[in-house]
């Protein structure tokens, strides 16, 4: 090969390389945040009691950056109570972070605060842990199938 195609093949050989690097839509930080994301999207449970009241939250977090939370309460004789709110949700690449549109049906209004936000970890693929550094409190989530009722 002579000198002048040499050259020709490393400049072939760069172009290539920053197309490559600069074809990319993200880097490395955004690809594990969306690849969070993704995770993220799908059907969650939660259930736990609070004050001898026994709830369960299910959690629907879309594609497009929708959600739609239903619960039930139940306590003792009292009769169940159900709710369901909906609103937008994004992940920031620590943060599951939920804006309420509606709370069953309507506008949140205060006392209610209509945002939520939790610092999250992935024991597994299957369930998360928010922590809800505000209220200092931890709540555990695990994935369950699309229809799942509270």
């Amino acid at each position: 090969m002579t000198k002048a195609g040499s050259a020709r093949s490393l400049a072939l050989a760069a172009v290539l390389a920053a197309g490559l690097v600069c074809g990319c839509d993200s880097g490395p930080v955004e690809s594990a945040q969306e690849q969070v994301r993704q995770l993220l999207v799908g059907t969650w449970l939660r259930e736990y009691q609070d004050e001898g009241a026994v709830v369960r939250r299910v959690l629907v977090l879309q594609s497009d950056g929708s959600f739609r939370e239903m619960s039930r309460v139940a306590q003792g004789a009292a009769p169940v109570a159900e709710h369901v709110h909906e609103g937008e949700w994004l992940f920031d690449g620590t943060n599951l972070k939920r804006r309420y549109l509606r709370v069953d049906g309507q506008l949140p209004a205060a006392p209610m605060v209509p945002f939520a936000a939790f610092e999250l970890r992935f024991p597994s693929r299957n369930e998360f842990v928010g922590v809800d550094n505000v209220h200092r409190r931890e709540v555990r989530y695990r994935r369950v199938a699309q229809g799942t009722e509270p």
